[in-house]
């Protein structure tokens, strides 16, 4: 799996500093360092350009002695870096980054729960918006959220996986522009629902119970 699923053809926009294309997280520090809260918000804004632990605690509204103790467990798990340095008055400002564009993980452990918390803050903030428009109020700009369950071989579902999380990518990769901020998730996951079953094999079910239906009452038959 990845932080970031996939892979984009065309050149990104942001961030306005160098990092690598991907890396792959094997350490369980790094999947604890990753996998929190406030360190996820800390990852997803530097993924817009690099920051001061000053400006992320502003935009967090965070107290900026937690979000520079967040920052330190992230850069002693590898995973943010300081890109470049400033003199603002007499202090030297440090701007930091993340280390790799997109970030691969295998499911387990600290990430088990990760896309249940990712749904659940997702289902809530769509909650808001869907309470507004029940008022009676009108939400600016665009908001839509649909499902389809659909029997499908693996290979197909691990095709359309791909081909989300390159969408993702390439939705993250977007020139920033505009006063919203959109947030795009997707999920592919064996379902629950229930399905009918394929009308040829239920004929051919039907025809394995009808002649053992009539097996069993020649069976009888004989015996009597």
């Amino acid at each position: 799996m990845t932080e970031q699923s996939g892979k984009a053809d065309h050149q990104p926009a942001t961030p306005d500093y160098e990092l690598a294309d991907h890396l792959t997280l094997r350490d369980p520090a790094q999947y604890k360092a990753l996998f929190e809260e406030t360190r996820q918000s800390i990852i997803r804004l530097l993924t817009e350009r690099a920051a001061t632990v000053t400006e992320l605690a502003a935009t967090l509204d965070k107290p900026k002695g937690t979000v520079g103790h967040h920052m330190q467990v992230l850069a002693d798990a590898g995973l943010v870096h300081v890109v470049r340095t400033e003199r603002v008055r007499a202090l030297q400002a440090k701007y930091w980054g993340r280390t790799a564009r997109i970030f691969f993980y295998e499911q387990a452990g600290e990430t088990l729960s990760h896309g249940q918390q990712l749904l659940a803050t997702s289902a809530g903030e769509v909650g808001r918006f869907e309470a507004v428009l029940a008022a009676g109020e009108d939400v600016p700009g665009v908001v839509d959220v649909n499902r389809r369950d659909v029997r499908v071989p693996h290979e197909r579902a691990a095709d359309f996986r791909r081909r989300l999380g390159d969408l993702l990518v390439e939705f993250s990769e977007e020139p920033r522009a505009g006063d919203t901020t959109y947030a795009v998730v997707y999920g592919i996951f064996p379902s629950s629902a229930p399905v009918l079953p394929d009308r040829a094999e239920q004929s051919d079910r039907a025809d394995r119970a009808d002649r053992a239906d009539r097996a069993d009452r020649a069976d009888r038959a004989d015996q009597s």
